[in-house]
């Protein structure tokens, strides 16, 4: 199954199943791909993430409900998920601009959110700068937390913050020795040269690493070790400042190159690299690492 009939299965999906879909994880297993690529596919190609575009389409649906008058709002607001009519209401006026019992005086006035149809021109797919190599398995260390889809874009540049604030400040400096366990695994395994991405599919959060190759020696506490194995990588290359220069490859990467391509996602990982230098310069390099097959 190509990428773009996975999104076109998954917007089928959700309208036979719109009154009973939980997460994106009812879903994921559906149309045979990871919770983390599909939730991140998904708001790349439509600008909604999946629990916003279900809650859209549930919020114009009640609606649709109501007009015609013979309803309550309170079976209305458990058909579609809510736990209160309070809860239902809240959310209906913020999405409609108006309450529920005033449905009648506001029928015009309905915001309307049809299922979503996908039609992807594609631009510049071929142009973009990487390379398809096949790498024998390595092994990350580093410091790991799980993140929500929902927020992660928001809060993963956070953790790298707080990463570096604790154990980094001091690293950059010339005469700099390990003063504990920790700051000599960062300084031995290059700690903050990659990102990795990595969905378990067992619960509706991923993993994120702040990580380096791991070449050896003791593991600290508060770090982890994870396996990569053998896998063939599309290794697409960024310049330009962060984090711009990176989410513009990422969108490029499931816009346009994903459904131009033989290949598709391999596994559950997601891999950027970053180099040394000023992550604020024009010339600044970086990389997403997509595992692929054919």
């Amino acid at each position: 199954m190509n990428w773009l009939d996975t999104i076109r299965n998954t917007i089928s999906y959700i309208e036979e199943h719109i009154y009973d879909i939980k997460s994106a994880d009812d879903i994921s297993h559906e149309v045979y791909l990871s919770s983390f690529y599909l939730q991140k596919g998904f708001k790349l190609l439509t600008g909604y993430t999946i629990s916003e575009y279900i809650r859209n389409r549930r919020l114009y649906l009640a609606a649709l409900d109501l007009r015609q008058g013979n309803a309550k709002i309170i079976d209305i607001s458990y058909k579609y998920g809510y736990d209160t009519p309070e809860a239902f209401t809240k959310a209906f006026y913020r999405f409609h601009g108006f309450n529920p019992s005033k449905i009648k005086e506001n029928i015009k006035n309905i915001k309307v959110f049809l299922p979503l149809k996908i039609s992807i021109i594609i631009q510049g797919g071929n142009d973009m700068d990487y390379v398809i190599e096949k790498k024998q398995g390595f092994r990350f260390i580093g410091f790991v937390r799980e993140f929500d889809n929902e927020t992660s874009y928001q809060e993963i540049p956070k953790y790298w913050d707080e990463v570096f604030g604790k154990n980094m400040e001091n690293l950059a400096k010339n005469d700099f020795k390990p003063q504990n366990d920790i700051e000599k695994a960062i300084l031995d395994n290059g700690i903050g040269e990659f990102g990795i991405c990595i969905d378990d599919n067992i619960t509706a959060k991923f993993k994120y690493m702040v990580g380096g190759l791991y070449m050896g020696g003791n593991v600290p506490e508060g770090m982890e070790l994870y396996d990569v194995p053998e896998l063939t990588w599309a290794i697409f290359k960024a310049i330009g400042p962060l984090p711009g220069a990176l989410q513009s490859i990422n969108t490029k990467i499931f816009k346009e190159w994903l459904p131009n391509s033989k290949y598709s996602i391999a596994k559950p990982i997601s891999i950027e690299w970053y180099s040394n230098g000023d992550t604020n310069s024009d010339k600044y390099e970086s990389a997403i690492w997509l595992p692929i097959k054919e």
